[in-house]
């Protein structure tokens, strides 16, 4: 007769799954994607390291499922934003909501966007990289549609501003690529005159990308 687990068993395996989980996003916030492995995960869940591996295969296991929920956290947050509101103002949440959240927390935002990882994880990136382009479709479609945008290939302006956005902010990251930031007053300080800088500048970069003209200019 096959085994059968009781409730009791599947929800303290559950449970030891879900703080599997939180550990890893924690470290990968603290230390990015090489410094993490499978025995700190296990250190800081308190589990044994061979209680990891009873859920994930490996750290690209771990790591693949972890960016999957972490980047569809992301594009959620961008597309609820994004939902209403002008042409321009939706285009501007597309880039305002990222581009704080990941300047709010540079070191994994760093990691979802451009630490080397497995192939396995990078394949997770493309599939953001994805999404955050569709949210920018949809806020420029809506502008092209209001007269806001002019005529343009929708989905080539969203690929060209996921780049653009990418680069910018990649190299707006201050310490994470080295791992010299940390969570400090001072680092506190730094992310919020990162963001006050660079966001709006951003998203005026963005809006003329994509043609947008301020009210009561025209286009010569």
């Amino acid at each position: 007769m096959a085994y059968r687990r009781t409730p009791a068993v599947q929800e303290r395996l559950d449970a030891q799954r879900e703080a599997i989980a939180a550990a890893a996003v924690t470290l990968l916030s603290e230390r990015g994607y090489s410094g993490l492995s499978v025995s700190t995960v296990a250190e800081r869940a308190g589990v044994a390291t061979g209680s990891v591996y009873r859920h994930y295969v490996d750290k690209s296991d771990l790591m693949v499922r972890i960016f999957r929920e972490l980047c569809e956290r992301e594009v959620e947050a961008v597309t609820s934003a994004a939902a209403t509101g002008s042409g321009a103002d939706r285009v501007t949440a597309v880039v305002d909501t990222f581009s704080r959240r990941a300047l709010r927390n540079p070191t994994l935002a760093y990691a979802l966007l451009a630490e080397p990882v497995d192939a396995a994880v990078d394949a997770e990136r493309l599939v953001l990289r994805r999404a955050f382009a569709a949210a920018f479709a949809n806020a420029v479609r809506h502008g092209v549609e209001t007269g806001e945008f002019p005529e343009q290939d929708v989905e080539l302006t969203a690929a060209a501003l996921v780049g653009a956005v990418g680069e910018v902010l990649t190299g707006r990251l201050p310490g994470a690529a080295d791992g010299r930031l940390r969570d400090s007053a001072a680092d506190g300080r730094l992310r919020d005159s990162a963001a006050g800088s660079t966001v709006p500048d951003l998203v005026v970069l963005v809006l003329r990308a994509a043609g947008h003209l301020p009210s009561g200019t025209t286009q010569e």
